[in-house]
C-alpha cells in the first residue's frame, strides 16, 4: 500500500511537545551550539553517502553533494550567529536521537541503505518541524533565520524519502512505521540532556 508521506505533518508521528519549546527558550545558547553540530553532522552524512555509495548508486552522488553544500552553508550561518552573540563554539555531547534510531537498522545491505535513508528523512523532518515550532518564540533575527531554513529542510527530507523508496524492493511504509514508533518515544519521553533533537 502506498502512503503519501511527502508532507512533514503526515510523516512525523507527533508534534514537538511544548515542554521542549519551553526548555529551548531557556537554553538558547545550547540550542544554537547543538544546531551547529547538527548541520555539520548532516553535511558529513551526505558526504559519507558520496564516498560509500557513489559506485553502486551514482544518482546519489550529485544529490548528496548538493545537500552537503547546503548543510555546510547552514553551519557557517549558525557560526556567524554564535559569533555575533559572543558564544564560543564548543563541542557538546551527542544526543541520543540519531544513535537510538540507528540501533533499529536492518543488517542486510539493501535494508541498511534504505533504513539509513529513512533515518535521514526523519532527522530532516524533525529539524524542519522544530524550526517551525520554536521560531515564533525567538527574537527577530533567529525567527527569520529558522523560518528561512524550512524550505531546504523539507527538500532534504523529500530527497531522502524518495531515494529510500527508489532503492527498496518492497513498500517502505512498514519500515517508516518501525522508525516512527521509536522516534515518537524519543521525542515525547524524558531526556537527561537538552539538545536540538532531545525529548522533554
Amino acid at each position: 500500500m502506498y502512503y503519501d508521506y511527502q508532507t512533514i505533518e503526515s510523516f512525523l508521528p507527533c508534534k514537538t511537545p511544548q515542554a521542549w519549546i519551553d526548555k529551548a527558550l531557556l537554553n538558547q545558547e545550547v540550542l544554537l551550539l547543538d544546531h551547529a553540530h547538527c548541520e555539520k553532522k548532516a553535511a558529513s552524512a551526505a558526504i559519507s553517502f558520496m564516498y560509500k555509495k557513489a559506485t553502486e548508486y551514482p544518482d546519489l552522488l550529485l544529490r548528496m553533494s548538493k545537500i552537503a553544500r547546503e548543510e555546510l552553508v547552514h553551519f557557517e550561518q549558525v557560526l556567524t550567529i554564535l559569533k555575533k552573540r559572543n558564544i564560543a563554539y564548543r563541542l557538546l555531547s551527542e544526543s541520543r536521537y540519531a544513535k537510538a534510531l540507528r540501533q533499529h537498522m536492518r543488517t542486510c545491505e539493501q535494508g541498511r541503505l534504505v533504513d539509513t535513508l529513512i533515518i535521514g528523512a526523519f532527522i530532516e523532518a524533525r529539524s524542519c518541524e522544530r524550526f517551525g515550532a520554536i521560531a515564533p518564540f525567538l527574537d527577530d533575527e533567529l525567527c527569520k533565520f529558522y523560518q528561512g531554513l524550512l524550505a531546504s529542510e523539507k527538500r532534504h527530507f523529500t530527497l531522502y524519502l524518495d531515494f529510500a523508496r527508489k532503492y527498496s524492493s518492497q513498500d517502505i511504509a512498514i519500515h517508516i512505521a518501525r522508525f516512527a514508533e521509536v522516534e515518537q518515544d524519543l521525542i515525547e519521553s524524558p531526556d537527561k540532556q537538552f539538545r536540538f533533537h532531545s525529548g522533554i
